[in-house]
């Protein structure tokens, strides 16, 4: 059968309509990494004390320091506290003063906030102090979840329903909930609309780089990966300078969220793979894509040629291991359900450090013995290696987010960027065997 390849190599593997093709769908990556604007950019325990106006109706011409010794009791250290006032009482301000203010509560009617590095942050606007402050740590571990859950199901979706629509729909949720996140009123439905800002995120990533990988050339097919990991760090470059000048999360998301209703105008454009629609059968459209990219790279695909292509429709994804589709399916679900309940309780024994330490070292030492693996049996080895890879990263977001000391946190962000590149170098690998054949699995 001739290779979808030999189409790419007569049209050109990296011309024109595959370099706007990168470029349009690479473009939100460089925006997406504002979306941590708003949990990164913080201070977890800003300096504050409660809010006490309501002895103003009993002395409206007190100074800032009366109404907080008369209102707010003191630490062993004499500062004022952060989480406790007096509880109000309704006596004149002369009363207060000759007999004092004993009993004490938790702040009641919010927080005056001093001395911020930020204009607004979401501690400040939603109070995540005090006995709200665990929150915090939450927020960053909604937001990944979202973005497992959107890559777990927009892989299949991918599938099933062709790249250009796995790549259009999270982009319209990522747009949409940009902006539902910016104006939330309380924590509760910033979560809910974080985790899917995540949930968007998530399967945009993984299916635009798909989309724009699978109409490159073997030569140059690793600019699909890397331009996009290029494009993020240009953001998190930017997005430094515009938090150094805004200071504001909710400005922040709002200006996040104007390139991304461009990116809603134009992903409707954006042409489907021709490999996925030359697999559902769909001869006719994928023939007319391959002749309006070959128009656009000015490179002319003889009929003969394309005839052979079309004509060739190639097997399902699953099927094409040698399996029923259905044993397949259900091999999937069998291996993954003790792989997970195994590592709940190695965790229990061994504890975090040592099994993470571990599980980098058996993936070191397979990724090295799988050299020794012959031809024949690369596919299923190859396949079960990258799962491997995807437990460690996610194994290494759940320690990054537990462990919250600020030293080891610096570490993990260290580490994550290896784990980042090892990852795509690993699927770059994968996608080079086994174009359109395993891609949507990651």
């Amino acid at each position: 059968m001739t290779d979808f390849g030999e189409i790419l190599r007569n049209i050109g593997e990296f011309g024109l309509f595959q370099k706007i093709t990168l470029i349009a769908l690479c473009f939100p990556n460089f925006v997406q990494t504002f979306l941590f604007a708003s949990f990164v950019f913080i201070q977890s325990d800003p300096d504050r004390h409660c809010s006490t106006d309501w002895i103003l109706t009993a002395a409206p011409n007190l100074t800032s320091e009366e109404q907080l010794n008369l209102t707010v009791p003191r630490e062993e250290d004499g500062t004022f506290s952060k989480c406790e006032m007096f509880v109000p009482v309704s006596w004149d301000i002369d009363t207060i003063r000759e007999y004092r203010l004993n009993e004490t509560t938790g702040c009641q009617d919010g927080w005056v906030y001093g001395n911020m590095l930020y204009k607004a942050t979401i501690v400040t606007d939603f109070d995540l102090v005090c006995g709200q402050a665990s929150l915090v740590e939450v927020i960053q571990a909604v937001f990944m979840a979202g973005v497992l859950v959107g890559s777990l199901m927009f892989g299949p979706f991918a599938e099933s329903f062709g790249r250009k629509r796995a790549t259009q729909i999270p982009a319209v949720l990522l747009s949409v909930f940009t902006v539902t996140t910016a104006l939330c009123p309380n924590v509760y439905l910033y979560l809910v609309s974080l985790f899917l800002v995540g949930f968007g995120a998530g399967g945009y990533r993984v299916n635009s780089i798909i989309l724009s990988t699978e109409w490159i050339g073997t030569s140059k097919r690793s600019w699909g990966a890397c331009v996009t990991q290029l494009f993020s760090a240009i953001g998190e470059c930017v997005l430094a300078g515009m938090i150094y000048g805004i200071r504001n999360w909710r400005l922040a998301q709002l200006i996040t969220a104007v390139p991304l209703a461009v990116l809603i105008i134009y992903i409707w454009f954006i042409p489907e793979s021709a490999r996925w629609l030359l697999s559902r059968g769909r001869k006719e459209e994928a023939k007319q894509l391959i002749v309006k990219a070959a128009a656009i790279n000015k490179h002319p695909v003889s009929e003969s040629l394309l005839d052979k292509v079309v004509n060739h429709i190639h097997q399902g994804n699953m099927e094409s291991f040698g399996l029923s589709i259905f044993v397949t399916q259900l091999l999937y679900g069998v291996f993954e359900v003790p792989s997970v309940l195994l590592s709940m309780w190695l965790l229990d024994i061994f504890g975090r450090k040592i099994l993470f330490i571990a599980t980098l070292l058996i993936g070191g030492v397979s990724s090295i013995l799988i050299l020794a693996v012959p031809d024949s049996k690369s596919l299923v080895i190859s396949q079960n290696t990258f799962y491997f890879c995807l437990i460690i990263m996610f194994m290494f977001t759940f320690i990054n987010y537990l462990f919250h000391y600020v030293r080891l946190r610096h570490f993990c962000h260290i580490f994550s960027c290896c784990v980042s590149f090892f990852l795509d170098m690993g699927w770059l690998y994968l996608y080079g065997l086994y174009a359109g054949v395993v891609s949507n699995i990651g």
